[in-house]
């Protein structure tokens, strides 16, 4: 009897070490496998169990969170979603996140171990935690007035504090409602269907996600170039440029929409937006001094972020220097996102310096303590302090004498320039129209804002666009947002 109950308790004690063997297996190495499976909705119930962390905009909320009452219990809610969209992003209980409710997911879920003391306390314990605060760059006049500028039509507007790198204001349009994607109902999929079939493409983010040939924007960097490597010392003094030029190698005859462009000096040239000067001196400055002033800028940089991802602007390092010639006027296969022309304008702006972009001041724990600062990136020197003072004489000649008046600020020394970017087959397509500018107090050195802002679907004709006809009002009214408390041009 006794070795029976002997045999019974070993045997009991391996069924014990088995399940305690087999539990652990479970526990610590397929844990990762069943936590990421489709039929574990263990996370997801627990993820919506409790309000998202909210995203401000100068200490305003303009996201919140709506209890539905189901299983998946918190759905987000957005406060002026088609205004705030190219900067919120979405969060949708079927389709995810995107843009800063993704970037800072994990602090508006409250899974970042950085808003509580203790994280291995809350993993042990499995307490919720509040989801942060994420306080955005944003400027809510700039915005609007960037907003309402577009009126709908396509394109993008992209504003930079220069001294700071701070993002004032990010439109994208036509836009969408966010909140259109937020449960998880069958309504939800019918808006992301109808958003992503839609012919305006409202869910492209335009000011971070789409580039566009610059078109004579462009001719900022490359007078920088030229400027740099003393193939220009006298701005005012003649560049011998023919016109029309003969791309290099080629018979190909590049002209001119302006008039006296034949030998202009780089002032006039700059002015006028003489191509066949500008294509020139790309030329001269050659493929390797170009693309090292354009990467200077920023082009080329498949690592920015702000925390969101931006789709890298390009100028390409391997041409012949016909093609060289054409890029140096932002035309072949140059292309830039909004956000980079206004990097090209805050380094004018800001004595040669670039602080790279960024969207997001602070975040902070729900109840207010701050968690991070913003990120704050180092300055570097893009061009000397010399080249960027005469770049910005030219830009205000520019809006003072040239193409560029619409744009011009009472009570603001504004520089601009305007650009058009010629698309489609043979370019027979209506041309984006671009400006970028910046602006600043006259009695101050430090600038306000810097601006860049295209239109795709520019209702005017050729000569409209290339004076500034579309795009420069929209720059103006952002940077008359940026002077006034009120929002309105002073």
């Amino acid at each position: 009897m006794i070795r029976c109950i002997r045999h019974t308790a070993a045997f009991s004690f391996l069924l014990l070490v088995a399940l305690l063997v087999n539990a652990a297996r479970v526990q610590v190495f397929e844990a990762e496998g069943y936590g990421a499976s489709p039929a574990n909705r263990r996370a997801e119930i627990a993820r919506y169990e409790r309000p998202r962390g909210a995203l401000l905009v100068e200490g305003r909320p303009v996201t919140g969170s709506r209890d539905s009452g189901g299983r998946l219990r918190y759905e987000r809610t957005y406060t002026d979603g088609p205004l705030y969209a190219p900067v919120t992003g979405y969060s949708s209980q079927v389709y995810g996140t995107s843009l800063l409710e993704r970037a800072e997911d994990g602090v508006l879920s409250g899974a970042d171990d950085r808003l509580v003391a203790f994280p291995w306390w809350h993993r042990l314990t499995r307490a919720h935690r509040a989801g942060g605060v994420v306080h955005t760059t944003i400027n809510p006049r700039m915005q609007r007035a960037a907003f309402e500028g577009l009126g709908g039509r396509k394109g993008a507007v992209a504003a930079i504090e220069p001294r700071t790198g701070r993002v004032l204001a990010l439109v994208s349009s036509p836009s969408y409602e966010p909140g259109e994607l937020s449960g998880n109902g069958p309504e939800v999929t019918d808006a992301w269907r109808r958003l992503n079939g839609a012919a305006g493409r409202p869910m492209l983010n335009r000011a971070l996600r789409q580039t566009y040939p610059p078109g004579s924007t462009f001719k900022v960097v490359t007078a920088a170039a030229a400027l740099e490597r003393g193939l220009v010392t006298d701005i005012d003094a003649r560049t011998d440029s023919p016109d029309p030029y003969t791309l290099p190698g080629t018979t190909t005859q590049l002209d001119n929409a302006a008039v006296d462009c034949a030998d202009a000096p780089l002032r006039y040239a700059f002015r006028a937006s003489c191509n066949t000067v500008f294509a020139r001196l790309g030329a001269r400055v050659g493929l390797r001094g170009m693309t090292d002033t354009a990467r200077r800028f920023g082009f080329d940089d498949r690592r920015l972020r702000i925390p969101s991802a931006v789709a890298p602007s390009t100028f390409d390092a391997r041409m012949d220097p016909a093609q060289l010639a054409l890029s140096a006027i932002g035309q072949y296969d140059t292309a830039a996102t909004p956000l980079q022309m206004a990097m090209v304008s805050a380094v004018v702006a800001n004595g040669g310096q670039l602080r790279p972009p960024y969207l997001v001041d602070k975040v902070t724990d729900a109840g207010g303590v701050l968690v991070a600062a913003g990120p704050h990136p180092p300055t570097r020197q893009v061009v000397g302090p010399a080249t960027a003072e005469q770049l910005q004489e030219m830009m205000v000649d520019v809006v003072e004498r040239g193409s560029g008046r619409n744009a011009a600020v009472k009570g603001l020394t504004v520089g601009g320039k305007t650009g058009t970017a010629q698309h489609g087959v043979y370019n027979e397509g209506t041309p984006y129209a671009w400006f970028i500018s910046w602006a600043r107090k006259p009695d101050s050195y430090e600038p306000t804002v810097a601006v860049a802002v295209v239109v795709e679907e520019a209702a005017a004709d050729r000569a409209d666009i290339s004076g500034g006809g579309s795009a420069a009002p929209i720059a103006r009214a952002v940077m008359a947002a940026s002077a006034s408390p009120e929002g309105s041009a002073p």
